[in-house]
């Protein structure tokens, strides 16, 4: 035997729309939300990478100086104890 549904009243159909309304709302904020939340992470995360680039490139920079002057200092060096082959 098949049951029927109970027949609906206004009053039910208007709590269904009441809560379909809210149900959307809330959906509609928890995605304005995360939405936010995902920009904010990305942002910080640019400026992260780009300050870890920029603090390579210094590194970088720093290391050939440093490499240039040992091998000005290695030359100046070797220049002045090597005797000097004829």
């Amino acid at each position: 035997m098949a049951s029927t549904p109970p027949p609906s009243s206004p009053n039910n159909n208007r709590q269904s729309m009441n809560s379909t309304t809210t149900d959307t709302s809330a959906s509609a904020e928890l995605s304005a939300v995360v939405d936010e939340l995902l920009n904010s992470l990305s942002n910080k995360f640019a400026g992260v990478s780009s300050e870890i680039f920029a603090k390579m490139d210094e590194m970088s920079r720093r290391l050939d100086n440093l490499e240039a002057t040992l091998q000005s200092s290695s030359e100046g060096r070797d220049g002045k104890s090597s005797p000097v082959k004829q």
